[in-house]
């Protein structure tokens, strides 16, 4: 049998405090910066996944204490070595590959470095993730009834390594895209790339909020901190799959946006009795996509460096997808902000999504036609100086002219 294991780490300080209910009574800063002093740790063993083919794999989820903005305060080479000493954990409990998750995935090359400094396989995970993004976001258009062909598609992060894959792909498949990210150079890098891979032109900008005025369906991948997306970003009946963690979209969307669809993009149901051993918040047999793309690979009998650095291989992404069918992962049901989503919520959803974007549409229509009227009232008015001016010259040119005037 081959073993995995998998780095995971706090979201956020308040993660540190639920794990550890005596630092609830201490301010959160101090919580966050304590447990980085702590060494890394293994969190608990995850028996029970099964293959849809028969074979068995069992691993562990090796905890690091580091808080997701601690991944950028403190020296990358420190947190690197944080997640090297994570990694060699895992091969001597007997793993066969290593996962990077969240932040771990991150930082510094993205794994590469990492890789150099174990002799296990290690990866990120992101192949299977830009797979299982791309199956939810056009299972939700399909069920709130869109046609993906129809409406651009926004990639929030569109430069990074998930958010440029994803763009890759969906470009290759013919759809309209808008990548947003801070850095435009990168941006226009790939724009070319898409161009030269494909022939089809995409839209750049820096702006996010330039992006989702421009598409129904979104996807969000930034690796910011805070989140990106706010109730009045999005257009009326917008679909957002959001992959980040942290997330990229505010809880206020939620609570003020009942016409749009936010989910947890990267969900899948993992086969077999699958016992984690920790809560992480899903519910049972659910893991994130990067999670299961380590067990995939451990059931594969692939102990290969399959996900690393930031320019992931496409085909890859293809493949893991095709393993992930064989062995009896699929997409979960949706999520949104740590909450399943009922079918008739959904069915809520789209018809609230169905109502706003009338109403908006309606607006439009009133708009272009006041406008057409303004346009044409103009062109009355325009129309009637330009004869009375005409009449003012025949009557000059009938008038005889005189010297003097007495």
């Amino acid at each position: 049998m081959n073993r995995f294991a998998f780095i995971i780490h706090p979201i956020e300080a308040e993660d540190i405090a639920r794990k550890f209910p005596a630092a609830r009574w201490f301010p959160l800063p101090w919580v966050e910066r304590a447990a980085s002093y702590l060494p890394p740790l293994v969190a608990s063993e995850i028996k029970g996944v099964r293959s849809a083919t028969g074979v068995e794999t069992e691993g562990w989820f090796i905890g690091l204490p580091l808080s997701s903005r601690l991944f950028f305060e403190l020296p990358e080479t420190r947190v690197i070595e944080k997640i090297i000493r994570c990694a060699r954990i895992a091969e001597r409990l007997g793993a066969g590959i290593v996962g990077l998750g969240a932040m771990t995935s991150v930082v510094g090359d993205a794994g590469i470095t990492i890789a150099r400094n174990t002799r296990i396989a290690v990866t990120t995970g992101n192949s299977y993730t830009v797979a299982a993004a791309l199956q939810g976001l056009f299972w939700a258009a399909n069920r709130l009834g869109y046609d993906p062909h129809r409406t651009p598609i926004a990639i929030l992060g569109g430069s990074g390594s998930i958010g440029s894959a994803c763009a890759r792909i969906l470009a290759r498949q013919g759809y309209d895209l808008v990548l947003a990210a801070r850095r435009r150079e990168k941006l226009e890098e790939l724009r070319e790339r898409i161009k030269a891979e494909t022939g089809k032109d995409v839209l750049v900008t820096t702006s996010i909020k330039e992006a989702l005025q421009q598409a129904d369906l979104v996807l969000a991948v930034t690796s910011a901190l805070d989140a990106v997306v706010e109730p009045g970003d999005l257009r009326p009946g917008a679909i957002v799959c959001d992959v980040a963690r942290p997330r990229n979209v505010s809880k206020q969307v939620a609570a003020v946006r009942d016409d749009v669809l936010v989910f947890e993009g990267g969900a899948v149901e993992v086969p077999g009795e699958v016992d984690f051993g920790l809560d992480f918040g899903f519910p049972p047999r659910q893991a994130y996509a990067c999670m299961a793309e380590t067990m995939i690979l451990a059931l594969e009998n692939r102990l290969e460096p399959f996900s690393l650095g930031r320019d992931l291989d496409v085909d890859k992404v293809e493949e893991i997808a095709r393993l992930a069918e064989k062995h009896g992962f699929r997409l979960a049901g949706l999520r949104s902000f740590e909450r399943a989503l009922s079918e008739e919520e959904l069915d809520r959803v789209a018809e609230r999504a169905r109502a706003r974007r009338r109403a908006a549409a309606s607006l439009r229509r009133d708009a272009q036609g006041a406008t057409s009227q303004a346009l044409a009232s103009r062109s009355r008015q325009e129309q009637e100086q330009e004869q009375r001016a005409h009449g003012a010259e025949a009557l000059t040119a009938t008038v005889p002219a005189t010297d003097t005037v007495k």
